[in-house]
């Protein structure tokens, strides 16, 4: 057998689907931040593409300005290393960081990651199970706010950490 051979007897395929994220964007602007993502955990709106397209399996409201999401590493996610992508496991904690920011806000505001600063800590794969990605707002003022997230595996080991800037602004009206 050929490598190339192998390597089409190896191919793994992976297919989804993502509601009409226009469902989400409808809401806002309409709901508070706490609103929207208690809505988006009852599965009352629809989850945004970016959960289907990382297969992120649960989003978690903890309390005003704090968020989890979840998700299991798979081989999907994985870099020519063999581990989890590092903008995957950025994704997750700019998800988590922005989630728990967009939980303080009050109806007719959004928010937008000014920036992230990640570090990881060792390197996520299959063998980390369901990882755990928890944000939590330090601070919030009238124009930014700054927030965090951590990422766990499965055993609670600490993988990687982010903090991130967000600028909060009034949503557009009509």
């Amino acid at each position: 057998m050929t490598q190339m051979q192998e390597a089409v007897d190896t191919v793994r395929t992976r297919t989804y689907s993502w509601p009409d994220p226009h469902a989400i964007a409808a809401a806002l602007g309409r709901r508070s931040g706490v609103e929207m993502i208690q809505a988006l955990e009852r599965g009352e709106l629809p989850a945004p593409p970016i959960m289907h397209t990382l297969d992120l399996d649960k989003l978690e409201y903890l309390g005003e300005g704090r968020c989890a999401f979840m998700m299991r590493a798979q081989e999907f996610h994985y870099n020519p290393l063999g581990t989890v992508h590092g903008g995957v496991i950025a994704t997750l904690l700019d998800s988590a960081a922005g989630c728990a920011v967009h939980s303080t806000l009050p109806a007719g505001w959004g928010y937008t990651t000014l920036d992230l600063t990640t570090k990881y800590l060792r390197p996520a794969t299959v063998a980390s199970g369901r990882m755990r990605c928890e944000g939590s707002v330090i601070h919030r003022g009238r124009t930014t706010a700054l927030a965090e997230a951590r990422l766990f595996d499965e055993r609670g080991r600490l993988l990687a950490y982010a903090s991130s800037s967000c600028l909060l602004f009034e949503m557009p009206t009509g």
